[in-house]
């Protein structure tokens, strides 16, 4: 998604929160814990169904609306988040990846799963062999 995008959205969400005078409930401890509530809702739609199940979720029309309309949720909610701290969500993402770049080099990481914490401590090892 580009920035322009991300700031259109935006736009979007506030006016949309403006016009029904919805921005006096939108305290930041509101907001996070509303895209908290969202977040588990779209867990909710995989409780209780195998991994098979669930990456069949998006070829089931209702199941895909279902998932599309969570996700759509959490971005919502990020973006006012965003929008209420000043935060430009695609500078904060690509400075996430380098971060992260930075913490899971491909030399350590590549087909792990391991935490970056515990990659380090496999490295220190592996040098000390």
């Amino acid at each position: 998604m580009k920035d322009d995008q991300l700031r259109g959205l935006t736009e979007l969400v506030c006016a949309f929160r403006d016009e029904r005078d919805w921005a006096q409930f939108h305290s930041l401890r509101n907001l996070v814990t509303s895209l908290s509530l969202e977040a588990a809702e779209l867990l909710e739609l995989t409780q209780w169904r195998s991994d098979a199940e669930v990456e069949s979720l998006p070829k089931e029309a209702a199941s895909r609306e279902a998932l599309g309309d969570e996700c759509a949720d959490i971005l919502l909610y990020l973006l006012l988040i965003a929008d209420r701290t000043g935060i430009d969500l695609a500078d904060a993402a690509r400075r996430k990846l380098i971060k992260n770049a930075d913490k899971y080099p491909v030399e350590t990481s590549r087909g792990s799963r391991e935490k970056y914490t515990r990659l380090k401590s496999v490295a220190r090892a592996a040098e000390k062999d």
